[in-house]
This record gives C-alpha cells, structure tokens and sequence, in this order.
C-alpha cells in the first residue's frame, strides 16, 4: 500500500523519506530476520516495524480526522496517563539516526549529542511523520542541551510545550513535579477541550499499568537460561513500547510472553547455555538505533537486560491507583514517575543500586555502560558507576559512541575482548 499522498499531506521530503525507509528496511533485515530460532511472536513486531511510518500513522491522521488530538514527546518523564485521560493519543517522536545533522548543525553547535541533533535532523529534513502529526510537542529538561535546543524548536514546530523537571530528589523537587504535572494537566484539557476526571484518569492509568506489566513479564522470563528471546528482539520490543497502539501492543506482547514460557519449560533458546550475558545501561537507545546490541550478539553474547528509558528505566514503576479524588490520583502518578532514576538527578545513587539489583535478577556476567558522546549527565555517572561495579566484583566495559557506522571496527574489538573477558 502506497502511503505518499498521506506523508506529502504531512508536509513530509518524499525523497529523502523514500531513502530513509529504504535503509531502514535494509538493516532491518540484515539485524533482526536473519537471527536464527526466533520466537514466532516476534512477527508481530515485524510487521509493526514494517508499518511504522505507514499504517500507524494512517491510524493517527484517521484519529485527527475524528477529533482526537496528538501528543508526541522525547521523554519517560512525560506522564502517558494524563494524554491518555483526554482521550488523547501519546508517540514517541523521531532520533535514534544520522539524519539531516547538516540541517541540524545550523542552530546547534557541533558538540550536541546525537539524540538532539537526530531530532531536530528529522524534523528540518522533514523525515519524521510522528513530528508533522503531532498536534502538540512535549519537551523536558532532562540536560542543558535539551533545554537550550527548545528555544530554537519552538520555532520549528507548529506547537510546543516545555516541561520542567527538578534535578534533586527533595520535598521542593517533588513539588515541583507535581505543579508541573498539574500544568500539563490544563494544558492537555486546554488542547483537547476535554475534562480529566477521576474515572477516565483511572482508566487510562490502568491501560498504561498492563503495558508496562507486560514488558515487565517479558523482562522476568529472560532470566532464563537459555536466553529465551534475544536482546535486539527485547530491545526492538521496548522502543516500539513508545508509538504502538497500548492496548494492542499489551495483548501481542503477552501472547509473545506465553510463548517464550513455553520455550523456557522446553529448554530453548536463542543463545547457546554459556553465552556471556550482558546488561546493558546508559542512555536510551530509539528506533533505528541497534548498533550496539547487534555488535554484542554477533560476538557470540547475549543481552539479558536493559537499564535504559528504552528499557526498565522507562516501564519499572506502576502507578498505584489509589483514593477517590483526581488530588489523591496526581499523588499517585507524581510518586510513580518521581521513581524514575534519570542522570538528571544529582546525587542519583538509586540508579547504581538498580544496576546492582538487575545484574542479580538476570544473572548477568557483565555490565555495557552505552554512552552517547557529548552526553554529560550519563558519561560523569558511567565513571563513578564503573568503580562502584568493579569494586563489587562485576566487571564493566564502558562505550562512548554516537549514530553513525565509523567506529564499528573499534567497537567490535573492545566487545570481543569483553566478551572474553567474561568467560574467562
């Protein structure tokens, strides 16, 4: 099916669009079809991941056409559960590539990281249909860059919304959150002309409850060994977590899970019993971003877990749905995020005792620390981390890299030897 008259509608560079998906089709093939003994399940996910800026985009503008609006946003910290409750629809928007980092460059200095560059490349390079159909943008200030690089997208884009974050785990830092989030609120019912009320607050947080139990009941069976299901297919699974229909994605994720407990009982996996296994933590990795997995499980390892806002960072925490006023609800929701252990926290020691705990839990050799070059927050704490690990007798290989291919080479070796260092 042919979607161009929809992406030129958009406002979308057909050519250059054409390209993207052509190279991302490509790697996905090379990556993800060609593993060997992967769950049948996956094939939901490939189709999704065929579809991403096609049909599901499709469902975003039909949406549009009937009244309800977009909200697209770059970060874990923005509450699904508040768009939810307006009978909004929540995506995550484009990075994760090279793309346009020319066009990017003319408003931001070459020594930004790669996830703000790749943003604003794909919207400049009008690449990214989750951008153009996005009725309302969410950033947050999660880093300097970030909140700096909104004073120029604002411009960019037909209408953004900022929200502040505290950066110290207070009394004054979670009231600032909560003011926030009651900020969002009105803006939210602002858009929507609609109220948030208890019962539809309760509703949409009991949607976003079951999806993140299902990437949590996917996250507890790959303890296993075997490995039941590899980390790129894992990893694939918690970044399409952020642009999938949630009811849909929960029901399919769940079938996938019966299916891997059935493949646990019967011994299989996709990776053979003495694998290395691999936990990787750092910063998020977004679609098409799978460089480094995809280096670690071609060097004959295994990744068993992910400490990342495309990983457990992002989908740990449930928000308790408790009382009978819409006060006692935001307390709830401002308690389950206020969990979150970003690198914007200082000091942010419950980050390491989480690393600590998922090594544990999933029987992990081994510590990735991924960080993205020019990435201030996650680099300083991967250093402390490193120590504190080694220390505790679990060894750690730490990478600075960026989206592009040039450093596969240095990559690979450092990961080889790392894998051999841990069977050793």
């Amino acid at each position: 099916m042919s979607y161009h008259k929809m992406w030129a509608e958009l406002g979308l560079n057909l050519e250059a669009h054409d390209q993207l998906l052509q190279v991302l089709s490509q790697g996905y093939q090379q990556l993800f079809l060609s593993q060997e003994n992967r769950p049948t399940g996956m094939q939901y996910l490939d189709f999704v991941m065929s579809e991403i800026h096609g049909l599901r985009i499709q469902e975003l503008v039909d949406a549009q056409k009937a009244g309800r609006k977009v909200v697209g946003s770059f970060c874990v910290f923005v509450p699904e559960e508040l768009i939810l409750a307006v009978d909004a629809i929540s995506v995550g928007l484009c990075t994760g590539a090279e793309v346009g980092f020319d066009l990017a460059e003319q408003y931001l200095p070459r020594n930004t990281c790669a996830l703000i560059k790749s943003s604003f490349g794909f919207k400049l390079g009008k690449m990214c249909p989750y951008i153009e159909a996005s009725d309302l943008i969410v950033g947050e200030n999660t880093c300097d860059g970030k909140k700096k690089s909104y004073e120029h997208l604002k411009y960019l884009v037909k209408d953004l919304y900022v929200m502040d974050l505290p950066q110290m785990k207070s009394e004054a830092g979670k009231a600032l959150l909560k003011a926030e989030y009651l900020r969002f609120m009105k803006r939210l019912e602002e858009l929507t002309g609609k109220t948030i009320t208890v019962k539809n607050l309760k509703e949409a947080i009991e949607i976003v409850n079951a999806k993140r139990l299902s990437v949590a009941r996917l996250a507890r069976l790959r303890a296993a060994s075997p490995a039941p299901i590899s980390g790129l297919d894992s990893l694939l699974i918690n970044q399409i977590f952020f642009n999938e229909n949630p009811q849909r994605f929960t029901e399919n994720i769940n079938i996938l899970c019966d299916e891997l407990e059935a493949r646990i009982e019967q011994g299989t996996g996709v990776a053979k019993p003495d694998a290395p296994r691999i936990l990787v933590s750092g910063c998020p990795m977004a679609v098409p971003n799978w460089k480094l997995p995809a280096i670690v499980e071609q060097n004959g390892a295994v990744i068993v877990g992910e400490e990342l806002c495309t990983g457990e960072r992002g989908a740990r925490w449930l928000t308790e749905i408790k009382g009978e006023t819409l006060e006692e609800l935001i307390d709830s929701l401002v308690e389950r995020y206020w969990q979150i252990d970003c690198a914007v926290f200082t000091p942010n020691t419950d980050r390491l005792q989480s690393i600590k705990k998922m090594v544990q839990e999933y029987q992990a050799d081994g510590v990735l620390q991924y960080n993205l070059q020019f990435c201030q927050p996650y680099t300083i704490e991967s250093g402390l981390y490193e120590t504190e690990l080694e220390a505790a007798g679990i060894p750690v290989l730490n990478i600075e890299t960026d989206y592009s291919q040039e450093d596969m080479g240095q990559l690979s070796t450092r990961i080889e030897a790392f894998i051999e260092r841990l069977k050793q």
